[in-house]
Order: C-alpha cells, then structure tokens, then sequence
C-alpha cells in the first residue's frame, strides 16, 4: 500500500488499533509506532499485480496440496514494539490455519511488497520490521514501474544478506518458504508494462 500521511487520534496499542473503527472515511490505516498512518489508494498497476500474484501463488499452493494460504493485505506484527505496531504488506503467505476474528496473520512465511514511486521509503521501513518476525523467511519487493523484483531471503542461522538479490525479465523466481519457481514476468501478464515489452 502507499503511505498517504499520518491521523493520529491519539497513540494506540495493536489492541485498541484493530478495535478502532477508524476516521469515518474510506481511508485505510497500519499501525506504525502507535500511530495510525493512513493508506492512499493503489493504481491500477499496483492493484493488478496485487491480484495477478495473489492468484498465482494460491494457484500454486493448491497444486502443490499445501496447508498454506495468500492474504491480501494482512496485518502482520512485527516483534519490536509489538503492541504499538501492526504493519499491512501488500500480500503474506501463513500455513497456520484461518480462525474466526482473526485480525493478523499469525506466522507469515512470506511477505509480497509492490513498490510504487511514492512509497518507497515507507516500504523499506516496513521490511526492516517484518524482518523481525521470527517466521518469516522471505521478503520480496515487486516494482510497479518496470518488470522487477528484489527477493530477501533469510539465512539459515536466522541473519538476513546485506542486500536483496535482485531478478529482472527473464530471470526466474524462486520463492524457497512455498516451493514457487516461475518467471519473474509471469506477474506483469495483465498490465500495461508486459504489453509494451511484447511491442
């Protein structure tokens, strides 16, 4: 999602964030801090890889027979200053089961980022939190603007690399948390950004 700017009623715990109703707009807020910050809308390119992903990767989980599941912006809590932060990526992917009332994904393996111009700054600061989570194994961030992706994948004594790999067409994605591998253009077939490279 896209920061928009911050409205803070006053500071909130998660506990109180997920019971509040919110500003009396459409507005959609994260948690940061103990501050609500409010979302802008997504573009249209932004929206359709949102869904193009979502949609390939419960493909993929369903295929493969995997008690695993995609949640489209879920609430995720990082471990630093958990009470006073509930962060919303784009996508995550949890094999814990649904429940009622649930109101963040417990255990997210894998967390999806679309990056657009406006909110990158905000979207790294994000990644920095979720890297706290102990579930998580990787991170990817997709571009809005081009066909590319820079995947953060965590090492097996916990560390996270210094830098993302980063995949461009044609390279190949490998998402090792659900056994995914597919081509990184796979997820732009619906916007204009595969179309102009087909031209």
């Amino acid at each position: 999602m896209v920061a928009l700017q911050k409205f803070a009623p006053s500071r909130m715990t998660v506990a109180e964030f997920v019971d509040w109703r919110g500003d009396d707009t459409d507005r959609k807020f994260e948690l940061v801090d103990g501050e609500p910050v409010a979302m802008a809308p997504a573009s249209g390119t932004h929206g359709t890889l949102q869904i193009t992903i979502g949609s390939i990767l419960r493909a993929h989980l369903r295929g493969e027979g995997r008690p695993c599941r995609v949640v489209a912006e879920p609430g995720v809590i990082p471990r630093i200053n958990a009470a006073m932060n509930l962060r919303v990526p784009d996508l995550a992917v949890t094999c814990t089961p649904n429940q009622s009332g649930e109101r963040a994904v417990p255990d997210p393996v894998l967390i999806i980022e679309i990056l657009s111009p406006s909110n990158e700054a905000e979207t790294h600061r994000n990644v920095w939190a979720y890297t706290t989570i102990p579930s998580v194994r990787e991170i990817l961030l997709v571009r809005s603007t081009e066909i590319a992706c820079a995947l953060l994948r965590r090492h097996p004594d916990g560390s996270w690399p210094e830098r993302p790999q980063q995949l461009t067409d044609p390279a190949e994605l490998t998402l090792e948390s659900i056994g995914f591998s597919g081509p990184v253009a796979e997820f732009y077939e619906d916007t204009h950004l595969a179309k102009r490279q087909a031209g």
